[in-house]
């Protein structure tokens, strides 16, 4: 055999029972194939007792999950084996009271979040659509309401006269309520008065810190309806977090932030989009050099990191709240979050946020590259976020030689670990950008650390002294 296990194939060089509950996974996911009497490599082994169960899987599979699958009979250099084809089903299927789902190369057993996330999907639900039995039309706020409504006619993607519908034909029309009439967690957390009422995570939090995560100097708790939230984490982030550096532009004295605000904006805005709203609490850390901002959630089924760099169809977590911050203009309905990102940035001539998947959440680390110019400039003291720094020229390229250093050695360790990791995986794993991670490896190179053995596809590295020079 000439094919490789993945996310839909799956090799077993004997039958168990309990491999119903791989059956059980590839239905609940886009389908697949077993086969059996097959090792880990893809090499036919064969099995003995082939014809017996040739009728024996389709009965079990029938009598534990109520599905068919189709078992066939194959041969290869005289060895017997089964391809068994899951179709994927529309309806959850469970086995033994559990659910299962294949992801990747990997069976997962689903549970909590997880669970409930998937049997949502499989109804074409998602979980801000679902009722709140106790809310009504005067727990919204209708001062959001209006800011949603005056946003969505400025973008022209909602005609002038809905300036003059009444709070309940706005949520009507929006499709904020069920078909019993009862508000959604949507309508409650776009516009309600009190959203952490409603859904204790809510909030947005921003956290000041110096040299790291132990030392916290300030921090703000962000919490109002969700039209509104995009806009009050700029401005908290524009009166204590970040610097607003000045210049003229002719006679107009002009004080943008450090960071591009339409790339800053795309991020927040999609951060509250796709997050988990039943997990915790995005979270923004700030420091010196750099920003990280987590956000509870994993990417859709067979999304990766990369497939969000690319041209991608949009797949919204909360597709309520999608459909009202698309209709205001926030967002675009087309996956083309990443490319406005990425031109923001790079209009500005600084580096592209970098994202990954961590702890069960999607984080984006981004650089402060204007703030530590302004440092290395001002070598006088300084006050910083109701704490005063005193910093100088050599601590802050002391500083900048000491983050190079670690960097280096993290390269060399994932190296060790792995040693046909791509640049992108670094860039991902440490946190930096690629073209960061492209001049660390070539200084490595230099010092004769490690090297490239083979062509950039299909070549690996090699350590050649793990101490840095």
């Amino acid at each position: 055999m000439k094919i490789k296990e993945n996310q839909i194939i799956e090799f077993k060089q004997n039958w168990r029972d309990e491999y119903l509950q791989y059956v059980s996974g590839f239905a609940n996911a886009q389908g697949g194939t077993i086969f059996i009497g097959v090792d880990d490599n893809g090499i036919v082994t064969g099995i003995n007792n082939a014809r017996k169960l040739l009728e024996d899987i389709p009965n079990k599979v029938r009598d534990t999950m109520g599905l068919l699958v189709n078992v066939n009979l194959m041969s290869e250099n005289g060895l017997e084996y089964l391809r068994i084809e899951i179709p994927t089903c529309s309806m959850p299927v469970t086995y033994r009271g559990k659910y299962y789902f294949r992801s990747g190369s990997t069976l997962q057993e689903l549970g909590g979040v997880a669970l409930n996330d998937f049997l949502l999907q499989k109804m074409n639900l998602s979980w801000d659509s679902t009722p709140v039995p106790t809310a009504i039309l005067d727990d919204l706020d209708r001062s959001a309401i209006d800011y949603f409504l005056r946003c969505a006619t400025d973008s022209r993607r909602l005609n002038i006269d809905a300036l003059h519908d009444s709070t309940e034909q706005v949520i009507k029309n929006l499709g904020l309520v069920n078909d019993q009439g009862r508000l959604t967690m949507a309508a409650m957390l776009l516009f309600g008065k009190d959203i952490l009422r409603w859904c204790i995570s809510a909030q947005f939090r921003i956290g000041r810190f110096g040299t790291d995560v132990s030392d916290l100097i300030t921090q703000d708790n962000i919490a109002c309806p969700l039209v509104f939230m995009p806009d009050r984490i700029i401005e908290v982030l524009r009166s204590k977090y970040l610097i607003t550096p000045i210049h003229y532009e002719g006679l107009l004295r002009k004080e943008p932030l450090e960071l591009p605000e339409d790339g800053l904006r795309e991020i927040l805005c999609n951060a509250i989009v796709h997050r988990n709203y039943m997990g915790v609490d995005t979270q923004m850390k700030v420091f010196n050099d750099h920003i990280t901002l987590w956000n509870d959630g994993t990417l859709p089924t067979n999304f990766t990191i990369e497939t969000l760099m690319e041209a991608h169809e949009s797949h919204p977590r909360n597709r309520l709240i999608a459909k009202v911050f698309y209709l205001a203009g926030f967002i675009e309905t087309w996956g083309r979050g990443y490319e406005k990102i990425v031109n923001s940035f790079t209009k500005e001539n600084l580096q592209v946020p970098v994202f990954s998947e961590v702890r069960g959440g999607i984080s984006a680390t981004i650089l402060r590259e204007r703030f530590m110019e302004q440092e290395f400039r001002n070598n006088s003291t300084k006050k910083l976020v109701g704490e005063n720094v005193i910093e100088n020229q050599d601590t802050t390229q002391k500083t900048s030689q000491k983050t190079s250093q670690k960097t280096s050695q993290k390269i060399v360790e994932l190296i060790q670990n792995n040693n046909e990791i791509s640049t992108q995986e670094m860039a991902n794993i440490i946190g930096i950008d690629r073209r960061n991670i492209a001049r660390q490896i070539k200084n490595l190179q230099a010092k004769g650390i490690i090297r490239r053995v083979g062509p950039d596809k299909g070549g690996h590295w090699e350590v050649i002294d793990n101490r840095e020079k």
